[in-house]
């Protein structure tokens, strides 16, 4: 069963799933909505409750997670603000499932925002798959990431997020303690097979990590 609802601020779509299985946050990229990868994040892990966050901005009609000015150009501001609503959101269903292992996925601009909470808000997700995320700048420090598991997926002829610029959010994930890796293709900004097959390996195995803990 999916539900819609504008709860705390943000339309979303969440599937339950099975007692004691993870928490899965899925975000999708500019243009799409709530259920670009609803059905994904199912297939990826089926006992996972899979909730989907619509970005709560709009640019010229196309959704997204915060504002930009240009192409790569980001409005820090409302990329702070976007960050803390976001983190909000993850914390009260983390809440609400204690004792779940918490997941993300996002792609290009849900991957952005997904990353800025990772930086802001340490532990608050367990693992995360970025798919094209573009981070033009150094994030802040908020502290370690220990503990953190990230796979950052790209193509090597993405013309919107930079190889130079992924190699360094994998760096600066590395340095503040994150378990970080790297899948790439020979494409550009489109996902493709490999990545779906590399992000459901990752996260099943997170998820088994977590059953072996529990």
């Amino acid at each position: 069963m999916t539900e819609a609802a504008a709860r705390d601020g943000y339309i979303h779509r969440a599937e339950p799933g099975a007692p004691g299985g993870p928490l899965l946050f899925v975000f999708h990229g500019t243009g799409a909505d709530e259920t670009q990868f609803l059905g994904l994040g199912r297939d990826l892990l089926p006992e996972a409750t899979v909730v989907a966050p619509r970005g709560d901005v709009s640019e010229h009609g196309a959704a997204r997670y915060f504002r930009r000015t240009a192409e790569g150009v980001y409005d820090m501001d409302d990329l702070a603000r976007a960050t803390a609503k976001m983190a909000a959101f993850v914390a009260g269903r983390r809440e609400a499932h204690a004792g779940a292992a918490v997941l993300g996925l996002g792609y290009s601009n849900g991957a952005n925002i997904l990353a800025s909470v990772l930086f802001s808000h340490p532990g608050l997700f367990d693992a995360a798959v970025l798919m094209h995320p573009l981070i033009p700048f150094t994030p802040a420090d908020a502290g370690s990431l220990a503990g953190t598991a990230v796979l950052v997926t790209a193509g090597r002829r993405d013309p919107i997020c930079p190889p130079d610029l992924t190699e360094s959010l994998v760096s600066t994930l590395r340095r503040r303690g994150a378990g970080a890796d790297i899948f790439w293709h020979d494409g550009g900004h489109e996902i493709r097979q490999g990545e779906i097959v590399a992000a459901h390996a990752f996260l099943a195995g997170r998820h088994a990590r977590s059953r072996r803990r529990t």
